[in-house]
């Protein structure tokens, strides 16, 4: 009985012993191939034309902090109320907003031309820049930004468009930084834009 016993004792102890080696093998695993966290990149190369016919590209983000919004003049509501809260925001800013860049940049190159935007931005701050483009140019600049934009058909032949409607800030290197998420409280949104500006 003493020999089984002993037997038992012997077998469980290797057993135990196989557990922890295949464990510590796993955990050793899991330290020496750790994952690897990706971050997608926002921003990138892009060429598109303001409201007086300047040529505006990634270059035109750097040496300044700026926003930029996406929507269409045609919008009925989320546009005009975030470029009207930006309005708000430059003018609490006061001489700093000189510092900031602000880009409207339309997902509707079809209907926004540079004449449209032009007399669209003249009910907001003047310091509002419209960006348009062809089809392909707006496109590859909403893909470098990952912004969401989708056409949305009327039964009358109208249509609207749906898309992202965060503003992106961006720092003095165009790196991204952060969004004023629509209607967000204008303390925060002040705060956040406060902040750009005095890391610049």
């Amino acid at each position: 009985m003493k020999t089984l016993k002993a037997i038992r004792i012997v077998a469980w102890a290797a057993v135990a012993i196989v557990i922890g080696g295949v464990a510590t093998v796993l955990v050793l695993q899991q330290f020496d191939d750790p994952p690897i966290a990706t971050v997608a990149t926002i921003g990138g190369p892009f060429s598109l034309t303001d409201q007086h016919g300047q040529l505006v590209t990634e270059a035109s983000l750097k040496g300044h902090p700026s926003a930029m919004f996406f929507g269409y003049t045609y919008c009925p509501d989320v546009c005009p109320t975030t470029l009207f809260e930006m309005t708000s925001l430059m003018a609490e800013l006061g001489p700093d907003a000189d510092k900031l860049k602000v880009y409207f940049v339309t997902v509707d190159p079809e209907r926004d031309t540079q004449a449209v935007l032009a007399d669209y931005l003249q009910a907001f701050d003047p310091r509002i820049g419209g960006l348009t483009g062809s089809r392909e140019e707006i496109d590859k600049t909403l893909s470098a930004f990952r912004v969401f934009s989708r056409k949305v058909e009327g039964e009358d032949g109208s249509y609207l468009m749906d898309h992202t409607a965060s503003v992106y800030l961006f720092d003095d290197d165009a790196v991204f930084t952060s969004t004023i998420d629509y209607q967000e409280d204008d303390t925060t949104a002040l705060a956040k834009l406060k902040r750009l500006i005095d890391g610049a």
